[in-house]
């Protein structure tokens, strides 16, 4: 994309192009054999299709390319997850994990030391990492909710607290934790400890939800951390926080749009084959309207995680973008499944389709990467306080 206008480059219309083609060749004959609630591939066959995916280039789309990524700006990595998406566990995996995990791009903040012994291995031989920011006291004021605290004692940091709604926390190989240092309520307060394993001390416990996987409660009861595994500085945890939040709710928005557009491609074909009352369900007004609102309202969310995206790429502030962004696309697809499930009627709440299973883990995409009214009181602070 240039910078005085929305054509996208070759380049990414190349990239958007060959995942699409990928999700269709590769990734949907492989899912359509597993059960309706799968959120993984097997081993057997994850690795061959990761295989195919390294080949062509579509692995760890946004870690460098020094370090065994793709490298794709801010924008590319939109594409990518709005097409990645487009399968049934793409709500929490996209591709199926054809296109391997990234690490947090905080790592990459870190050491390079930090960098080779975690991130490198994430990138080439897909060690798994999470994030644990969240607590029971709250996840989306982390400067005053933490209470998860690390005293330095030597050359170590003792850790003791709990977070909540840890993704991914089960069978991760590390992961980045967010504790108190200084004191409550004070941004500077906050630092990043990688947390190598599952020392002594830590333990998971599920939290079942209404998707088809779950978060964990991660308890800390004297956790050892070495100091060379703080990421940066003390006390600068929230920048660190922040870099994390802020730029994933770009692909994170994408994602949400990319479900809600294959949602509304089975109810638009839907409606052309079925037949009630002597016509076709797409000859009735209701339907029609259904159909174009759907439409339009994707055009217009889509719209806005690119205009994010671009900001990212230029290197401007997008934070203010990313929010609008991820509150307009998480809340359109909800509302665009919504209708497409009542256009199917009984067989959209049928598990024959994806239907049932994307609107409720659509619904925990608008709590996720912060609840849409958090989102919508920074930015009534920000125009309230006479910022643009």
């Amino acid at each position: 994309m240039s910078k005085d206008s929305w054509e996208l480059s070759e380049e990414l219309k190349q990239v958007r192009d060959t995942v699409r083609r990928f999700m269709a060749s590769e990734v949907k004959p492989v899912e359509d054999r597993l059960p309706h609630d799968a959120y993984e591939l097997p081993e057997e066959v994850l690795g061959p299709l990761q295989e195919k995916a390294r080949a062509i280039g579509l692995w760890c789309l946004r870690s460098p390319q020094e370090y065994g990524g793709a490298g794709l700006n801010l924008l590319g990595q939109a594409m990518v997850a709005e097409e990645a998406a487009k399968c049934r566990m793409g709500a929490y995996v996209p591709a199926c994990g054809a296109f391997g995990a990234d690490p947090p791009n905080a790592i990459f903040l870190g050491s390079k030391a930090q960098i080779e012994k975690y991130a490198v291995p994430a990138i080439q031989v897909g060690r798994k990492n999470y994030v644990a920011i969240s607590e029971a006291s709250g996840g989306a004021d982390p400067a005053r909710a933490i209470r998860t605290r690390a005293v330095r004692k030597g050359d170590r940091y003792i850790l003791n607290g709990s977070k909540m709604w840890i993704t991914g926390a089960d069978g991760a190989d590390w992961g980045l934790v967010f504790a108190r240092t200084g004191e409550q309520g004070d941004r500077g307060g906050i630092s990043c400890f990688i947390v190598n394993g599952r020392p002594k001390g830590m333990s998971l416990k599920e939290i079942p939800v209404i998707r088809s996987y779950s978060p964990y409660e991660i308890n800390f009861q004297d956790v050892e951390v070495p100091v060379e595994d703080r990421l940066g500085e003390e006390g600068q945890g929230f920048a660190v926080c922040e870099k994390w939040l802020v730029e994933g709710r770009v692909p994170y928005a994408a994602g949400t749009i990319g479900i809600a557009q294959a949602a509304l491609q089975i109810a638009i074909d839907w409606a052309r084959q079925r037949e009630t009352f002597r016509s076709k369900l797409a000859d009735k007004q209701a339907v029609q309207w259904m159909i174009a609102d759907s439409e339009m309202e994707l055009r217009a969310a889509r719209l806005l995680v690119y205009q994010a995206a671009w900001q990212g790429d230029l290197g401007r502030d997008l934070k203010t973008d990313s929010s609008i962004a991820k509150v307009m696309a998480t809340e359109t697809a909800g509302r665009v499944i919504d209708r497409c499930i009542q256009i199917m009627g009984g067989l959209g709440v049928s598990k024959e389709l994806p239907l049932e299973r994307w609107y409720r883990e659509m619904r925990i995409k608008r709590i996720g990467e912060g609840p849409s009214e958090v989102h919508r009181m920074v930015l009534a602070r920000e125009l309230l306080s006479g910022g643009r």
